[in-house]
């Protein structure tokens, strides 16, 4: 609500909720590899760590339900932006301490847990506080801010840290052994930047976000919520062919998984070991435009679906998700010194993403999702994928130090198989007979 009372248009806080929701999760699946590189921890320990980051997500739609139990929506936006505020600047801090890693590592495992959290509200404002029209009119504007923030984390603000870095490190020269304690002041500084941001969404979010309304459905109480939680788990594995839909749900993404966390290692590793030698100012650039090509994939992905409907294309985006993973295979063995060079190819793999991401969203919503738990089927799903993400990219540290950069490319390449055959055998519901029907 505004100051006065009055509802306030959705554009005046869809925007910063959903750019708010995005940039701490960047932070924490994305950014955080990255400045462990910086600070000298191998590609192993590095996916290990930032690998089980996903484990929030995984786990959120245990705890959504509870969501709707007590006080407001906006309350646990609030409540979770001003935690976030908190593990932020304490991360920020910690760099300081001779026991940065546990530390930093369990304040990004409360931030995870945080943001999670406020994703689950933050849906729940916008799905509670808009009416039908203006959720599908608005629904650009909430992916499009979304990916804002992470252009911001992990484009911007990555770039930030080598002009922080030479800032720091001017004058002062690199230590025998171990990562220059520059980057730990760049880090630290974009940490409290990171720390500001989601104060200052807190701050607005407390005048211009609505409360939010609670589900027609909502539980009345802890023991109903549960007792709701079990029937909706147990209505998800009585769909027919649910256990295929599974599989094409946590398979599809299984190349990208073993890629997400080590494509960014290769660009910025040394040349010595393999890598591309990018330094954080590139490396931010090409993150910063490849969001942006990411999102025009999906954007032609989603209308591929829309004029020729997702059974007919859904094999097609699948091949667009994992056929451009050969782009790191390429640039693992040609080890090219161009920039353009070396980012065009990287967008060409940000393109198929995009593409085929599309797939991935449009099948968990229209195919495993519809039923009289819609939106809790919906969170079972993404909870599905958000498990293989984990998984791969806990691994794939392990996997690329013994096979090397070149080798682990090539694996690569084979993972990205089964998600083609899986999606060529994926299960489809019956078509609805009315074109205009949803699911409930």
């Amino acid at each position: 609500m505004t100051p006065d009372g009055k509802r306030a248009h959705p554009l005046l806080w869809v925007p910063t909720l959903y750019f708010a929701m995005g940039t701490p999760m960047i932070a924490v699946s994305v950014v955080a590899a990255i400045m462990y590189k910086n600070l000298g921890l191998s590609n192993t320990k590095i996916a290990a760590y930032t690998g089980a980051m996903y484990l929030p997500w995984v786990l959120k739609p245990l705890w959504a339900p509870l969501v709707e139990l007590f006080r407001t929506k906006k309350f646990f936006v609030l409540t979770m932006e001003c935690a976030m505020v908190v593990t932020f600047a304490c991360l920020a801090l910690a760099l300081r301490l001779p026991l940065y890693l546990p530390l930093t590592l369990g304040f990004f495992w409360l931030t995870g847990f945080a943001s999670a959290t406020q994703d689950i509200a933050g849906d729940g404002v916008y799905l509670t506080s808009s009416t039908a029209k203006e959720q599908a009119l608005y629904i650009g504007v909430q992916g499009a801010f979304w990916n804002l923030g992470r252009v911001l984390v992990s484009g911007s603000l990555v770039s930030l840290t080598k002009v922080l870095f030479d800032w720091a490190a001017e004058g002062k020269p690199a230590p025998a052994s171990g990562p220059h304690p520059a980057w730990f002041t760049a880090w630290m500084i974009v940490m409290l930047l990171i720390a500001g941001i989601m104060a200052a969404a807190a701050a607005y979010h407390y005048f211009m976000l609505p409360p939010g309304a609670k589900a027609p459905d909502a539980a009345r109480g802890v023991a109903e919520a549960l007792r709701t939680t079990g029937d909706a788990w147990a209505s998800f594995f009585r769909k027919p062919r649910v256990w295929m839909m599974i599989a094409v749900v946590f398979f599809y993404r299984f190349g990208e998984g073993f890629i997400e966390k080590i494509g960014p290692l290769f660009l910025i590793d040394t040349r010595s070991v393999g890598g591309l030698g990018l330094d954080n100012m590139a490396l931010g650039q090409i993150n910063a435009i490849g969001t942006v090509v990411f999102v025009a994939g999906t954007l032609l992905g989603g209308v591929l679906a829309a004029r020729l409907t997702l059974r007919r294309v859904f094999v097609l985006l699948a091949f667009c998700l994992n056929v451009p993973l050969v782009t790191y295979f390429y640039l693992s063995h040609t080890m090219p010194t161009n920039l353009t060079l070396i980012a065009c190819t990287v967008f060409i793999e940000k393109f198929g993403y995009g593409l085929g991401t599309v797939g991935m969203m449009l099948y968990m919503m229209q195919e495993l999702s519809p039923g009289p738990y819609r939106t809790a089927h919906y969170a079972f799903a993404t909870g599905i994928m958000a498990l293989n993400m984990m998984l791969t990219g806990m691994v794939s540290g392990r996997i690329q130090a013994a096979l090397h950069y070149q080798n682990f490319f090539l694996f690569v390449l084979l993972a990205s198989i089964p998600p083609i055959v899986i999606a060529w055998f994926a299960p489809f519901r019956p078509a609805d007979p009315t074109p205009d029907a949803v699911g409930v």
